[in-house]
């Protein structure tokens, strides 16, 4: 049985990372070759086979094609899992923090789609799998049925850390490719999630818009803002989760939460990190707010004081959050996907230092057999955009439990329509 990583060398795939279409039909075939969803992507999966195999000076009639490569042997940390309870889409999918807690609970990916060509590897190189690309130019034809469509649509739109442009913002319309993709295949369970400032953007119509699409659709819609800190990672990152059903209204109060954790028993223990090597302030007097976050002091960098009410100048939000420190003791920020740099500065150990990445992606709840890729400012960029993994994974529990009717056999759950 030949392996993934295999065909990637037999074909030479790294020198043709640029045909992501290409991959992403082959790798998709590849996953769904044993059921109805392998039609959807066979005919492009040939043709970009035969075309690599021909100019890489493979044998095809001697090989006997694609068909040579089946099965194969998924060496990756993220495979599918063999005997599938229920199945999903991926979309905006990131580097998959959707789709690693959906697996672990039984659910078989059929579709995935990223543009960040960065992500897409990184994807790749943890399920196997290349997503296609822009959702724009997508052909939603090739999208198969599926039980659960995920979409952690982009937030930046409508994020306090953007500019809140919204549905001006042509990424806030992109939301608008999901609903035709939910009009065509009518899946069960809609799931989508994006930044808590999305419940007041706009005088919450933008909300109300998205709200009432889904219930246009023929959705019973509820939603809830969630913070990961209560989901067993020491984040205070909240985010809205909109759930949509067919027929039942989805009860968040059944998630299960967990006490909140503190950063200092998620950090390394390795020597070589990087200290502050600029003036910096702590506070005698650090209180911990109802967030769990502890303030403990700021880089002494000249700050805008007009219009700042008297002794917030460092907490104010006109000041980028590079520049403040918190405690170990408490919880961190949201890592923001504007951060490219990880200037995220803590108080450990009676010292300020930089968060180290590895670290960024513990707190997210990444397993440490997560395969990071590219240069650190990628890498930065891939976590401060993913969700929180323990969270996503609580609520998809339920989803499965509230929502799901998974005695269909595998194969009658994901047919192609």
């Amino acid at each position: 049985m030949i392996n993934y990583s295999s065909i990637r060398e037999k074909l030479k795939v790294e020198n043709h990372t640029g045909d992501t279409e290409g991959l992403a039909f082959l790798t998709h075939y590849l996953h769904n070759h044993e059921n109805g969803v392998a039609e959807s992507y066979q005919q492009k999966a040939t043709e970009y086979f035969e075309l690599r195999a021909k100019e890489s000076g493979i044998d095809i009639a001697a090989d006997s094609g694609l068909q040579a490569m089946l099965p194969i042997k998924w060496d990756i940390p993220f495979p599918s899992p063999k005997d599938p309870e229920f199945t999903f889409i991926d979309l905006f999918a990131g580097i998959g923090g959707f789709r690693i807690p959906l697996q672990e609970l039984g659910g078989k990916c059929v579709f995935s789609s990223e543009f960040n060509q960065h992500a897409q590897r990184a994807y790749e190189l943890n399920f196997g799998e290349v997503p296609f690309g822009d959702i724009t130019k997508l052909d939603i034809n090739i999208v198969p049925k599926h039980n659960i469509l995920c979409a952690g649509f982009p937030c930046q739109p409508f994020s306090i850390s953007g500019k809140m442009k919204g549905f001006e913002d042509t990424r806030g319309t992109l939301i608008y490719h999901v609903f035709e993709i939910i009009e065509k295949r009518k899946p069960e369970v809609v799931l989508l999630e994006n930044v808590k400032h999305l419940v007041y953007h706009d005088k919450k119509r933008t909300l109300a818009t998205i709200v009432q699409h889904l219930e246009d659709l023929g959705y019973k819609v509820s939603k809830k803002v969630l913070n990961a800190s209560d989901f067993g990672v020491p984040q205070n990152r909240e985010r809205i989760i909109i759930i949509g059903h067919r027929e039942k209204v989805f009860d968040f109060s059944k998630i299960k939460k967990q006490a909140k954790p503190v950063l200092k028993d998620f950090l390394d223990t390795k020597n070589d990190f990087e200290y502050l090597d600029e003036p910096y302030t702590i506070l005698k007097d650090q209180k911990r707010q109802v967030s769990g976050l502890i303030f403990a002091g700021y880089r002494n960098k000249t700050i805008r004081k007009a219009g700042v009410r008297p002794g917030t100048e460092h907490l104010s939000r006109v000041h980028k959050q590079p520049n403040r420190i918190y405690s170990t003791e408490g919880v961190h920020p949201a890592l923001p996907s504007q951060e490219s740099s990880g200037r995220f500065w803590i108080w450990h150990e009676k010292k300020v230092r930089k968060l180290t990445i590895e670290e960024c992606y513990r707190i997210m709840g990444f397993p440490k057999n997560f395969k990071m890729i590219y240069n650190r400012g990628e890498l930065y960029k891939q976590i401060g955009n993913s969700v929180a993994i323990p969270m996503i994974n609580a609520v998809a529990e339920q989803i499965k439990k509230q929502l799901l009717n998974t005695k269909s056999t595998p194969n009658e759950t994901i047919r192609v329509a």
